[in-house]
């Protein structure tokens, strides 16, 4: 029953003393009610957006682009009237187009009363000048501390006069899907902007090694990029980087960096003017339900380790078909965790990586190099014995495979001491086909065991039906680059 409706019955049948009483009631009731109601009409994020206005900034980048030297674009090279337009592009421009000065705007925020502003890579990636405008319309040139192309996150510093208003992160970890969030920043170079929204999801990833995206409504455009993401404390809990949208306009999907990976990274550019992360030195793939079966593994967790080049791994015993469950005490549940863990470590620091091997664990003790330093190493491949061996050719489980020789080698572009069995047909209605394999892969381990012949997969086959296992694990490279695959055995 409505609750109006309760209090018009007791009245009417009152009379007297009870009467008054119950009017009395009635009337603290609305007494109550009005202000709560009133309170809520009057909520306003105004008093968030006047206390972090001020540290929030627009920024201004120009670059020098420049200039053509002749009619490119106007006449093809060698056109009998390229002379005839040369000629009257020098008369107008001297020399030709001369170089021109290209802007961009994006947004960003001071961190530091002595200046430290936080932005995006890509807003100020090229830039000869950086301007900063101010809240209160003061300007002022911005130098690059450092950037981290993985985060696209840039550090910048402003010479002021005075101490500047700044703002705190928080931890990202404790943002909610649904707590209210407000950016603020420079959409489409409108000038200072306030949208708010709620979270409406977290650890997403887009493209990156390192991506802990926080996902939000909140309005979201260019020119928003390297702006903040304030939690309703004030404190900073992303930096907006990316919209997902068909038309170039905010939809209600926007990404904002998470502000615990920024924090490491910021730290890091002004410490050393560059990042600094852990490097293990190994190429990994999750775990699939087939491969755990495959492997006689409880469950389909950790990172399977697909090769292991020369670098702190290799030094540590750690070995291909090695899965990786545990990371300086914390478990793994993925690669993108390990990933990050691993970034996020120190160099040079000794942890204890605990890998299952052959269905027993076994805890290596792995010193971290710099990823920096390893970006662009290529990893060397064992070296085997060389086959004098006929190629034997075989249908196996929707491939054709035959044995690696010279010449397959040198039409495959494989190394010449690559070892294993050549991919040179895939039924496209198998299961092999699903998975990814193709004509041209090479198949290099079944069962955890290296295979030079057909004779050793058969065996290897065998190994695995007898031990009771559904599917057999194979490790496949194409172009070099490895990776597990689960087939399933035949019933």
């Amino acid at each position: 029953m409505h609750p109006k409706a309760v209090s018009v019955s007791i009245t009417r049948y009152m009379t007297g003393p009870m009467h008054l009483l119950a009017m009395a009631i009635l009337a603290l009731a609305v007494l109550l009610v009005h202000p709560m109601s009133a309170l809520a009409q009057q909520a306003s994020l105004a008093p968030l957006a006047e206390k972090i206005s001020p540290s929030v900034v627009n920024i201004t980048t120009s670059t020098v682009v420049a200039g053509r030297t002749g009619p490119q674009g106007i006449v093809p090279d060698g056109s009998p009237f390229e002379d005839f337009f040369r000629e009257f592009q020098d008369r107008n421009n001297g020399d030709g187009e001369r170089p021109r000065r290209s802007s961009a705007l994006g947004s960003g925020f001071v961190i530091s009363e002595d200046g430290f502003v936080v932005t995006n890579n890509h807003v100020i990636e090229g830039a000869d000048e950086i301007l900063i405008e101010f809240f209160n319309g003061d300007e002022l040139k911005a130098e690059v501390i450092g950037t981290d192309p993985n985060t696209d996150i840039a550090l910048l510093k402003v010479e002021a006069e005075g101490p500047l208003p700044f703002v705190s992160f928080a931890d990202s970890d404790l943002a909610r899907v649904g707590d209210w969030v407000v950016a603020m920043g420079n959409p489409l170079g409108q000038g200072f902007s306030v949208s708010a929204g709620i979270v409406s999801a977290r650890n997403r990833a887009l493209s990156g090694t390192y991506d802990d995206y926080i996902q939000t409504d909140a309005a979201i455009n260019r020119g928003n990029s390297g702006g903040p993401l304030f939690n309703m404390d004030g404190d900073v809990i992303g930096v907006n980087t990316a919209i997902l949208s068909p038309n170039g306009g905010s939809i209600g999907i926007g990404f904002s960096m998470a502000s615990n990976v920024v924090t490491r990274v910021v730290d890091q550019l002004q410490e050393f003017g560059e990042t600094r992360r852990g490097w293990l030195g190994v190429r990994i793939q999750d775990v699939t339900e087939d491969v755990a079966e495959a492997m006689g593994l409880a469950a389909a967790s950790g990172a399977l380790v697909t090769d292991v080049p020369e670098g702190p791994a290799m030094e540590a015993g750690m070995e291909a078909g090695d899965v990786i469950m545990s990371f300086a005490g914390n478990d793994v549940a993925d690669t993108r965790g390990l990933v990050r863990s691993v970034g996020n470590s120190p160099v040079g620091e000794t942890v204890r990586v605990v890998v299952m091997r052959d269905g027993k664990s076994v805890t290596l003790k792995v010193t971290l190099g710099r990823r920096e330093e390893a970006e662009g190493a290529v990893p060397a491949v064992a070296a085997g014995p060389d086959l004098e061996e006929a190629p034997v050719t075989k249908d196996f489980m929707g491939l054709t495979i035959t044995s690696l020789t010279p010449e397959l080698r040198e039409e495959l572009g494989a190394d010449a001491d690559m070892q294993g069995l050549a991919v040179t047909a895939v039924d496209e209605t198998s299961e092999a086909f699903e998975k990814g394999l193709r004509a041209g892969d090479i198949i290099t381990e079944a069962g955890q065991q290296k295979v030079t012949t057909v004779a050793e997969l058969d065996k290897r086959v065998e190994a695995a039906e007898d031990a009771g296992r559904k599917s057999i694990l194979l490790l496949v490279r194409r172009a070099g680059d490895p990776r597990f695959v689960a087939l399933s055995l035949s019933e």
